[in-house]
């Protein structure tokens, strides 16, 4: 489960985050890639633009509950 204290300073103010857990395997970007992006010196997803319609919100879900080692957060702020 990903913890809101490990997120990457990255990630944009907001519900949603990746934390130190992420593998880099690409799903969150391949899944929402209007919201996700790859900090490619870190080698790591980060949220860059937090979900702002019912689409981006149910990919962004997708996202998260697809993640393999469950590094993508949702604080509910």
């Amino acid at each position: 489960m990903a913890d809101v204290a490990n997120k990457y300073p990255e990630n944009v103010p907001g519900k949603s985050y990746v934390d130190e857990q992420c593998i880099d395997c690409d799903l969150c970007r391949e899944t929402a890639p209007a919201n996700f992006k790859r900090n490619d010196d870190g080698g790591y997803s980060y949220v860059y633009k937090q979900a702002e319609t019912p689409e981006e919100e149910a990919l962004c879900k997708e996202a998260m509950e697809g993640c393999p080692v469950e590094a993508i957060g949702n604080d509910g702020a």
